[in-house]
């Protein structure tokens, strides 16, 4: 039992089960204990960031730029943890699939379909724009270039960016198929969109909830509480007392 959950929480986790994990493990005696430990392990965080990282390293994920800046992705993190998150939720690949690649046209008003699109931009970005025009359209083209390329070889894989220039040499793709796929995708660019994760907008909302009952509260004892100042000052003015 010791060697079977180490090696069981390495393989899904990639990390080392703690010692309380093996002593609680060691001392379970009911008979599904290896299902009860699996399907723990299985909704752990940590399985679905040890799993992501082998999907975010084949659609080339980066949390920066690349090229000669390199500038910082605030925003990349959404796509990732979102990655994450439909491993832990055992996402059906049909559907992992969809919402990568058109999340936002199948769900407009869903925050997670923002966040599974970052598919589409995840690879390295150059955001020193050219003056010149031609080198503007081509610099479109070899950004084009990048996602056919990596749609493509993740959900295919097939080589469709080496039919940018002619029909492809191996597999059964001409150049035409790969500019019809090029005008699917044409719409794509690269930009910020602000995201507030929707727990904290349920946190803001029963935040804003708790001060509109506190404000109401207070207004229904505002005039109690002035009619009582008002009465001592003027008992206070009666009776001769100092003000």
């Amino acid at each position: 039992r010791p060697v079977l959950i180490r090696r069981l929480t390495f393989d899904l986790t990639g990390l080392p089960p703690t010692p309380e994990d093996v002593a609680e493990f060691l001392a379970d005696d009911r008979p599904d204990a290896y299902e009860r430990l699996l399907d723990r392990l299985l909704a752990s965080p940590h399985y679905g960031e040890r799993w992501a990282r082998h999907w975010l390293d084949v659609v080339r994920f980066g949390e920066s730029n690349g090229f000669e800046r390199d500038l910082p992705r605030a925003n990349a993190w959404p796509y990732r943890d979102w990655v994450s998150h439909a491993r832990i939720r055992d996402m059906p690949y049909d559907e992992f699939v969809r919402w990568q690649l058109a999340g936002d046209i199948i769900a407009p008003q869903d925050l997670q379909a923002a966040q599974a699109v970052g598919f589409l931009v995840a690879g390295a970005h150059d955001t020193v724009v050219p003056v010149v025009d031609r080198m503007r359209a081509m610099m479109r083209q070899d950004e084009l270039e990048d996602t056919i390329g990596v749609v493509g070889q993740t959900f295919l894989g097939l080589t469709l960016n080496c039919a940018r220039c002619h029909d492809h040499k191996f597999d059964p793709i001409t150049a035409r198929e790969y500019y019809q796929v090029a005008a699917a995708l044409a719409g794509i660019d690269h930009g910020e969109r602000e995201y507030v994760p929707p727990e904290l907008t349920r946190q803001l909302a029963a935040w804003q909830s708790r001060i509109e009952v506190l404000a109401k509260q207070l207004r229904d004892q505002e005039g109690p509480i002035r009619e009582k100042i008002l009465a001592e000052r003027s008992h206070a003015t009666t009776s001769g007392s100092p003000g």
